[in-house]
């Protein structure tokens, strides 16, 4: 029986139906970018981890939505899931196979570390490290070419070997582990059911 926190990472996918009560009685509550969890998976948000590169970024700090939006301000975290410096570095490659994302690489991390610091919020930048050893551990489920693992699944990472404890329980919810075909979704799936069988993990 864990006895620490429970962690509830909500994922923008599907959430069970009912689940919200549970969620919002998690210890600490992570969502992701627009947050469109929120409602059906509850309201509670402590962190928002955010796509701090491409027009992703740019459009959640421009549009002045995001910054109004009721979970972003309810947060008091802003984690940013990329290295601005390996993307950039990434950039020169990725262009030549992928030119229409010239402006994937583009780093908006100074704009969130700007936003947190203006509105009286704490800002973490993931660690290179986690994308680097996440791209190592993809590698065992014979993920085929991507350009980047998902926001969600670095973060599910980074709370694994950074963040939680042993006695924490951390839980899974609204990760369909589908969508951008340049995302290595199989793999990450794969990933995180390895994760729940070790224990590391449960999906709500």
């Amino acid at each position: 029986m864990k006895t620490g926190r429970i962690i509830m990472v909500v994922g923008n996918g599907t959430v069970p139906a009912g689940a919200g009560a549970m969620i919002d009685a998690g210890d600490l509550v992570i969502r992701f970018n627009d947050c469109r969890s929120v409602g059906a998976g509850g309201t509670r948000t402590d962190i928002v981890a955010v796509c701090n590169t491409g027009r992703p970024a740019r459009i959640m700090l421009e549009g002045g939505q995001w910054k109004s939006n009721e979970a972003v301000q309810r947060a008091r975290e802003i984690w940013s899931v990329r290295s601005g410096a390996k993307f950039t570095q990434m950039r020169a490659e990725l262009i030549k196979t992928y030119p229409d994302l010239g402006d994937f690489c583009d780093d908006y991390t100074a704009g969130f570390e700007r936003f947190s610091r203006e509105t009286s919020r704490s800002h973490r930048i993931v660690p290179v490290s986690v994308h680097e050893q996440l791209d190592q551990d993809l590698t065992r489920f014979g993920s085929q070419p991507y350009v980047a693992p998902s926001s969600g699944m670095v973060v599910i990472a980074d709370i694994i070997s950074h963040f939680a404890t042993s006695d924490d329980d951390v839980v899974l919810t609204g990760f369909d582990h589908v969508g951008w075909e340049l995302h290595p979704f199989a793999a990450e799936r794969q990933y995180v059911e390895a994760l729940a069988a070790g224990g590391r993990l449960r999906r709500l």
